[in-house]
């Protein structure tokens, strides 16, 4: 798709990848919605963009629908979906709170749910539409210093396959991206394990998108890393397992 003249609704919008891609999308001819928790901050992403701002809480279906309808009132039509909010929580595993899992199960994968639900019907009626999850190289791969994070990005990555499985061939092209560390307020020294093939810049990941969103590719891989250790967990499971081991040894060592 080519983003000149589109509608464009941005999750997350107000800062880092969100932020960049608004940006990115604006400047080829884009007409941008700048959702976000934050109205604030989205408000000056907007007027930069010379688009609209809406309050966006994406764990509640509600507010989605909200959003969509706000940008229809306005622009007439949703032409492309970036659901990209996300958020990382506190480090642990399997002892960590139950509010925190159903928050990440909410942001990173019902949300993803309740806007596709919200635009992808239309964008199939017309025959052309856009969406992308963001996902993360922990959806494909995972993270040792996170379960909740680890197993629900797993869960976008699923979601985004079905979605391309069941509307790929009526017009509505679905992407999903991936990276390591991105230089966002969600990291810290130096990315922790994400950050091993080195943190890029929000910009750098939001021109992947861009070229993705031209070419058609479903899978966003802006750490070309990502695609080599895909394909290792793939031919060699166990092998695999034996070497994140080690990762998660390392990081409960660190940890003290």
């Amino acid at each position: 798709m080519d983003p000149k003249d589109k509608v464009a609704i941005v999750t997350g919008g107000a800062s880092g990848i969100g932020r960049a891609l608004a940006q990115r999308l604006a400047a080829e001819g884009a007409r941008v919605v700048v959702a976000d928790l934050h109205l604030e901050p989205a408000q000056a992403v907007a007027d930069e963009v010379k688009g609209m701002a809406v309050r966006c809480d994406v764990s509640r279906e509600a507010d989605i629908q909200a959003l969509v309808a706000a940008t229809r009132e306005r622009y007439g039509r949703v032409d492309a979906y970036f659901s990209n909010a996300g958020i990382l929580g506190r480090p642990g595993g399997i002892e960590l709170e139950d509010p925190l899992w159903e928050a990440m199960w909410h942001i990173h994968g019902m949300a993803h749910v309740w806007a596709a639900r919200a635009v992808v019907p239309a964008m199939a009626a017309r025959g052309e539409g856009f969406f992308l999850v963001t996902a993360s190289a922990a959806g494909l791969l995972s993270i040792v210093e996170s379960a909740p994070y680890a197993v629900t990005k797993h869960a976008a990555v699923a979601f985004a396959e079905w979605l391309r499985i069941a509307y790929g061939r009526r017009g509505v092209q679905v992407a999903c991206l991936c990276p390591q560390a991105v230089q966002t307020a969600m990291i810290s020294d130096g990315g922790g394990s994400a950050g091993v093939d080195g943190v890029l810049p929000p910009g750098q990941v939001a021109g992947d998108v861009l070229q993705a969103m031209g070419s058609g590719q479903f899978l966003v891989l802006p750490h070309a890393e990502v695609a080599q250790y895909y394909a290792a967990k793939a031919q060699n499971p166990d092998r695999w397992l034996g070497g994140m081991q080690k990762h998660y040894a390392r990081h409960m060592q660190q940890q003290g």
